[in-house]
């Protein structure tokens, strides 16, 4: 499954379902460039169990706003659409692992 971009009007359904990461940051952000292959990485290898969602919150500041996001990258983990975790900044693939097999 490939990473879906999700905007404002999707955002909701594409993260109501299953165990969603979304990822919202912006292409300036480096932390947000680091993470970016490590999503990839999971997405290739985990796709069975978790969906990613990438946000760009400089187009689409009202879900940026919903969840109070102040810094960049934010990961929002939701599952079947209410959310169960939330990590700010840079995270290593194990890390994010983990926190997906917790919420599974």
């Amino acid at each position: 499954m490939a990473i879906t971009n999700a905007t404002d009007a999707t955002f909701a359904e594409e993260t109501k379902q299953g165990l969603v990461l979304a990822d919202l940051g912006a292409p300036w952000c480096g932390p947000c460039k680091m993470i970016a292959p490590v999503l990839e990485e999971m997405d290739a290898e985990m796709s069975d169990q978790v969906k990613i969602v990438k946000l760009d919150v400089d187009q689409n500041p009202e879900t940026a706003q919903k969840f109070g996001v102040m810094s960049i990258p934010t990961l929002l983990f939701f599952k079947d659409g209410e959310l169960v975790d939330q990590e700010v900044g840079f995270k290593p693939k194990e890390e994010l692992e983990n926190i997906v097999s917790k919420h599974q």
